[in-house]
């Protein structure tokens, strides 16, 4: 729970994963026989690494944020999205701005209740939200080290709700990172010996087209891969099922049906949760998955891919929440689905 806390709590905006990914390092050290990274900051924990058949188990490390975009003459910023961040959710939310000097505190201001126009008010919309850091101008705003290009987030902080929920900011998909390095942990502590290398890897820039998994996926070359990330808890109010599906959070972990899952890859995981007693759930995507499945699956000639996915509700806001059993028997299906991979196995249709 420390480890998951410290986790969260920092700072990983898509493009700025690092002090992120040196937590998950540290923690991930002691079960690991040796690490991986590349140029834009994609880490990875490898068991067994002279093996020649690979095994990846992936999250991503990143989370959605802002950039400055715009400052006018009186001090105001303007901003674009870095990744999927929601405009409605902004106004009288605290944020941390990131320069040079260290975090300049800001807030999305909004105007009063009292003085806007009762017949047709004004949503949030991305071109009229903004930022006051109390500046009056332009140059006291650059006095503060803030300049367009700089990244923003949300200081919103863990917290447990009602003993077994975890709600905090960036749980998308932090939890990922979390549970696939609980994953190692189970494995050195139990003296599992794979047969086959593992390769527990936390992806950057997925909120912004799969990025990083797709770039580490050329350099590892696995051979199977099992990705995690969350998935809409669709009970939620405002959400149509008869689209959407049905997950609930603490109903299980939800495997995915989808193009890039591969079947025979999909159906061990289904075969072990079974065997095992994990309660899971389905879910049918359209076309792709929209996670880092997609981005393993299409690589290298294919490679069997599957998803594991986390029922979060309120994805995308700073409140994002999962229920606590879900995340443990997230992190025990992918455990005992690997200790079920065999060396060499190809999970080809045709064999």
């Amino acid at each position: 729970m420390a480890f998951l806390e410290k986790y969260l709590n920092n700072a990983a905006p898509t493009g700025y994963e690092w002090n992120g990914q040196k937590i998950w390092m540290d923690y991930l050290k002691p079960y690991v026989d040796e690490f991986i990274t590349d140029s834009y900051g994609t880490a990875v924990g490898v068991i067994n690494p002279k093996a020649k058949y690979k095994v990846v188990i992936e999250g991503h490390a990143d989370e959605i944020s802002w950039y400055v975009n715009y400052i006018t003459d009186n001090g105001l910023l303007y901003v674009i999205r870095n990744g999927g961040s929601d405009h409605q959710i902004a106004p009288s939310k605290w944020v941390n701005i990131h320069t040079d000097k260290g975090i300049v505190k800001g807030v999305f201001g909004w105007p009063a209740i009292h003085t806007r126009n009762k017949g047709k008010e004004e949503p949030p919309k991305l071109d009229n939200i903004f930022i006051d850091v109390g500046c009056t101008t332009k140059k006291e705003v650059e006095a503060l080290g803030v300049h367009v290009g700089c990244v923003i987030t949300y200081p919103d902080e863990f917290h447990v709700l009602n003993k077994d929920k975890f709600v905090c900011r960036a749980i998308d998909n932090r939890a990922g990172g979390f549970m696939i390095a609980e994953v190692a942990r189970l494995l050195h502590e139990n003296n599992v010996k794979l047969p086959f290398g593992l390769y527990v890897t936390n992806s950057v820039q997925e909120e912004i087209g799969l990025r990083g998994a797709e770039m580490i996926t050329q350099t590892i070359q696995p051979d199977v891969a099992i990705v995690t990330d969350v998935c809409h808890d669709t009970t939620t109010p405002m959400i149509n099922k008869k689209t959407q599906g049905e997950t609930k959070m603490g109903d299980g972990p939800v495997i995915s049906y989808a193009p890039a899952v591969q079947n025979r890859l999909r159906e061990r995981i289904i075969e072990t949760a079974e065997k095992k007693k994990i309660p899971f759930q389905r879910m049918a995507s359209s076309r792709s998955t929209g996670t880092d499945t997609d981005a393993f699956a299409y690589s290298n000639g294919g490679v069997p891919s599957a998803l594991i996915s986390l029922p979060l509700r309120y994805m995308h806001t700073t409140v994002e929440t999962v229920h606590k059993n879900d995340v443990e028997n997230v992190i025990r299906l992918i455990y005992e689905t690997l200790l079920t991979i065999k060396d060499g196995e190809t999970f080809s249709y045709f064999d």
